[in-house]
């Protein structure tokens, strides 16, 4: 069963920045993109950014464009979201999701199958 932890999430100002991390586990992991996606307080689940399979194409919502990066490290099965210049409106639960099929590149919900357990990430003003 495929495993998504993720970690980094914390409480920041305003401008500052955080670094999310997940490691995924029984999951042949360089085959398939891998995205973030949050959920604010009272808001459906969002996409957020995601990463083709080998790492090379990547794609951002339009509200963090610019602040965030996506990356990955095949050999560690990782997937990384570098947040800079964060905003009080990208306090969420941070989510790490796998696509459900090898070889594709999603941006909706319905495109991945597992998802990790969410971390907080709260940005005061």
């Amino acid at each position: 069963q495929v495993q998504l932890v993720e970690s980094g999430g914390g409480l920041v100002q305003a401008g500052g920045s955080l670094r999310l991390s997940c490691a995924a586990s029984a999951l042949t992991f360089s085959m398939y993109s891998m995205a973030w996606f949050r959920q604010a307080p009272g808001k459906e689940r969002a996409f957020v950014a995601v990463i083709r399979w080998s790492g090379g194409s990547t794609l951002y919502a339009d509200s963090v464009k610019g602040r965030f990066t996506i990356s990955r490290d095949n050999a560690k099965n990782t997937v990384d979201l570098q947040m800079n210049s964060l905003k009080p409106e990208d306090t969420a639960v941070y989510y790490c999701a796998a696509n459900r099929r090898p070889w594709v590149i999603g941006t909706t919900i319905r495109d991945f199958g597992s998802w990790g357990q969410g971390t907080q990430v709260t940005v005061s003003s």
